[in-house]
């Protein structure tokens, strides 16, 4: 089976034309105005969620920031031999490593803006390719569990949640503990990365970087305990996250074209719209002769769409004035809106290991 990684066609790598500077006033003034009418579904992707600490797939430029990174695939992954179970073991000692850093992440001020618009009903909607639960936690002290879900759609699903070949599901930090009991010397390894905040890169997804020669097939994959409740034994387990060469749900793939269908204009921020799930969605409201606005440094998939708006600045720069001239006096008036403009921690990851200069393939 061939599956490649999605990313942005050479062509408009090598085409893109960056946008002119802006300012952050100008830009700010742009996007409120473009929010003003409200009923406006959002689109977010990693670059959200670097100032929470984890990084971008991708950089200004729109190639990997990691040019070694090497993804497993689903047909992999879920692979009954034992070559699956070879990449399982893979996978989840990377994992298990890398999940930590994730799970404790916080919401940063663009979360809580994003929030701050969807509470007061300008954003009834998000949509997130990001799979670190950083939109619920963002709003979750004032929408309960039920009307998180309605609000917010996870395109491409959950790290916080594992799910076996026979569709049982187990809280990822209860798995988290199980990795750790069957593996006793990594669980003393995991502990000390986190003494000495020595912890390898990770990717959004959870996953690490980590050495050549690293032993893989020592590692243990705890089995379902629902399978060995039903005498079958299964470690043919995977986070509730789409992998590459999966497929979206139908019900999920359906649910995010009536929520594009459903408002009147579109908002991306802080994504490439390399993966297809979601540069689709943008180019269905396109079709539709929705309004779009992209905010996203550097090029994206989407930039050969005629009539998009696209502004080149770090959304971090400029949301909380774009929700302050979109909400106006009801900022002083609501003080749940109020303390989530004042919210959110800046924790933007380290530099290390970085391709200063990533290039379309091939030049």
């Amino acid at each position: 089976m061939r599956v490649s990684v999605p990313t942005i066609p050479d062509a408009v790598l090598r085409t893109a034309q960056r946008q002119a500077k802006v300012s952050p006033a100008f830009a700010a003034d742009r996007v409120a105005r473009f929010l003003t009418r409200g009923n406006v579904a959002v689109i977010t992707g990693a670059g959200v969620s670097v100032d929470s600490g984890i990084r971008a797939y991708r950089g200004t430029k729109g190639a990997y920031l990691n040019p070694n990174y090497k993804p497993i695939f689903y047909h992999e992954l879920m692979d009954p031999t034992l070559r699956g179970a070879g990449f399982r073991q893979r996978y989840w000692l990377r994992s298990f490593l890398g999940y930590p850093p994730v799970r404790d992440a916080q919401p940063n001020p663009t979360h809580f803006a994003l929030a701050a618009l969807q509470f007061s009903s300008v954003v009834p909607h998000i949509i997130t390719q990001n799979v670190d639960g950083l939109h619920h936690k963002a709003i979750s002290h004032v929408w309960d569990e039920s009307r998180r879900a309605e609000g917010i759609l996870e395109l491409h699903g959950t790290l916080h949640k594992v799910t076996c070949s026979h569709g049982h599901s187990i809280d990822r930090q209860t798995f988290q503990n199980m990795l750790g009991d069957a593996n006793p010397q990594w669980k003393v390894y995991a502990a000390e990365l986190e003494r000495t905040k020595a912890r390898p890169r990770t990717n959004p997804d959870g996953d690490v970087v980590l050495p050549e020669g690293t032993r893989y097939d020592q590692f243990v994959v705890p089995e379902c305990p629902a399978c060995l409740l039903e005498n079958r034994r299964n470690s043919m387990l995977k986070p509730e996250v789409i992998f590459f060469g999966e497929s979206i749900p139908s019900e999920v793939r359906d649910r995010s074209f009536d929520i594009i269908n459903q408002h009147e204009r579109l908002l991306v921020i802080g994504t490439t719209l390399s993966t297809f799930s979601a540069f689709r969605l943008v180019k269905h409201a396109v079709e539709r002769r929705k309004p779009v606005l992209v905010l996203n440094v550097g090029p994206t998939r989407a930039h050969d769409f005629a009539g998009i708006n696209i502004v080149d600045i770090p959304a971090g720069r400029i949301i909380r004035d774009v929700v302050r001239q979109v909400l106006g006096s009801e900022v002083q008036r609501n003080q749940v809106v109020s303390k989530m403009l004042e919210s959110g921690m800046v924790k933007t990851p380290p530099d290390d290991d970085d391709d200063p200069t990533p290039r379309p393939t091939g030049l």
